[in-house]
């Protein structure tokens, strides 16, 4: 569907340097994936949970939100393939990826990242921001064009996001706050939210 945008939340993480499953943390009252999922209901019209226990999760997700659960062998096999499997069920022309792990993150600024993806150049299969660290996967919009790239890469045993990304077109996405992508991963980063 041109110009429709859908988001795919990852909650399948293991939680180990938390202590406690992420997803369920509360920040200023709320889980932290109900808060994920409701700032990315600002840009997308349906909002997909990706997880392998996602039944779990129903009570967290707002009204309107799909679970998809993740496929795994064993234990899961990390968000590239996790983002792999959600995208192959989207129609959507975009797709919002997000981490449920992402406390300050901003409906409206999302929304304004969405009204510039119609100028993003048609060789790029992603708009994401980029950090001096490198991209920030886990927080942006990809096109279903990354699609045949990204399966090949996962079929071939490829797991990581940056490894992956450094061979495509990729847009920056301009002067994003780096509070904006703060990863809520410990105690002592719960604390500083």
């Amino acid at each position: 569907m041109e110009g429709a945008i859908a988001a795919v939340v990852l909650a399948g993480g293991q939680s180990s340097r938390m202590g406690q499953d992420k997803a369920r943390v509360t920040v200023q009252g709320k889980p932290m994936l109900q808060r994920v999922c409701e700032a990315a209901q600002h840009c997308a019209q349906s909002v997909i949970v990706v997880s392998p226990w996602v039944a779990q999760y129903h009570s967290m997700m707002p009204a309107g939100c799909i679970a998809l659960v993740e496929q795994v062998q064993g234990k899961p096999q990390g968000p590239l393939v996790a983002f792999a499997q959600a995208i192959a069920t989207v129609e959507a022309e975009w797709v919002l990826l997000l981490a449920c792990d992402l406390p300050n993150l901003d409906g409206e600024v999302l929304g304004q990242w969405a009204d510039m993806l119609a100028q993003v150049p048609a060789d790029a299969i992603a708009y994401l921001p980029r950090s001096h660290q490198g991209w920030e996967p886990l927080c942006g919009f990809y096109h279903q064009r990354c699609r045949p790239s990204l399966q090949q890469f996962v079929d071939n045993g490829g797991r990581s996001f940056q490894r992956w990304l450094v061979s495509q077109t990729v847009q920056p996405i301009p002067a994003v706050p780096a509070q904006l992508l703060f990863n809520c991963n410990t105690p002592e980063d719960l604390q500083n939210v």
